[in-house]
């Protein structure tokens, strides 16, 4: 039986919360003598209350900036999102961006997040959630699997269209697939969020965004559960990303990956997906993740693949 569309299209929208958007640079000073390990974007709701929160992390050679729209979205339904600027050039190998990561989350640990939010804003460290897109969700999961690394616990992990390298066999270090099915000992609930136009090359200068073998499709396979898997068929790797990326990166992403015809559906998309997922699994309200499961034609983008391990 198909789940009311009211249920699914509500997280497919801006939420009720208005947002505040801010940069909070890695420097320290007399009002933050406890800087973040990494300069940081903040959406947060501006209303009073207490709010789980995301980690999101940022695609290969992209800035957190490019994703404003998408971390607005799900901070509108009642998070706080930080995202955090892993680097700006980096090589093959994620070990610091996933030791980067680590000392954020514990950073989180002391408290000082607090005064960065607005009057009468509370971070719930209780409920916290990671995430990350193309290389950032492998850094995602990498860290993910490596329990000791961090002071709190999260208690959902999601994927957006990662990728773990060129090819299977050309995994960048340290590799996270290990091709076993259901290998990963996460202890928490996953969401892999795939694009169905992300491993086709947009020209033959170029090797696609998120290759087989290395993708969404390979990072479901081995989860356990519970674990969800959800792709959007007519949309590309990057389209998630906001309407406008400006500079020579931003740029860019409009013409190294085969792209839908806008960003706008699949950003929705992401973003309830997102939102879905962390009512569920962090706030225990499941209504939404079921609606876009039982009544997909919600969705703002038609649907390749829904799969549930429960």
């Amino acid at each position: 039986m198909s789940a009311p569309t009211s249920l699914a299209t509500n997280v497919f929208g801006f939420g009720s919360y208005t947002t505040m958007l801010q940069k909070v640079e890695s420097v320290t000073t007399s009002s933050m003598p406890v800087p973040p390990p990494k300069s940081l974007l903040i959406a947060t709701p501006s209303e009073a209350g207490e709010f789980p929160l995301l980690i999101f992390l940022h695609g290969y050679l992209l800035y957190n900036s490019f994703y404003s729209q998408l971390l607005q979205h799900v901070a509108s339904h009642g998070f706080i999102v930080i995202a955090p600027q892993l680097y700006i050039v980096a090589g093959p190998d994620t070990t610091d961006e996933i030791k980067s990561t680590a000392a954020i989350t514990n950073w989180l640990s002391k408290g000082v997040l607090q005064g960065l939010l607005p009057p009468y804003v509370r971070p719930n460290l209780s409920k916290l959630a990671l995430a990350g897109h193309s290389r950032g969700g492998k850094v995602a999961f990498a860290l993910a699997l490596q329990k000791t690394m961090t002071t709190l616990k999260f208690s959902t992990l999601i994927g957006i269209d990662p990728v773990d390298g060129m090819d299977k066999g050309k995994q960048t270090p340290p590799p996270v697939l290990t091709y076993i099915p259901h290998s990963f000992d996460l202890d928490m609930a996953v969401m892999v969020i795939g694009s169905g136009l992300g491993e086709l090359k947009r020209n033959p200068l170029f090797p696609p965004c998120a290759p087989k073998g290395v993708n969404h499709e390979d990072f479901f396979k081995e989860c356990r559960k519970p674990a969800c898997h959800i792709v959007a068929m007519d949309y590309g790797h990057l389209d998630m990303l906001d309407d406008e990326t400006n500079g020579f990166r931003g740029r860019s992403s409009y013409c190294l990956c085969k792209n839908g015809e806008a960003r706008e559906p699949m950003r929705r998309f992401v973003g309830g997906v997102v939102v879905a997922s962390m009512k569920a699994y962090l706030n225990g309200d499941n209504t939404d993740l079921i609606a876009i499961k039982d009544g997909h034609e919600a969705a703002p983008v038609e649907l390749k693949t829904i799969e549930f391990l429960v």
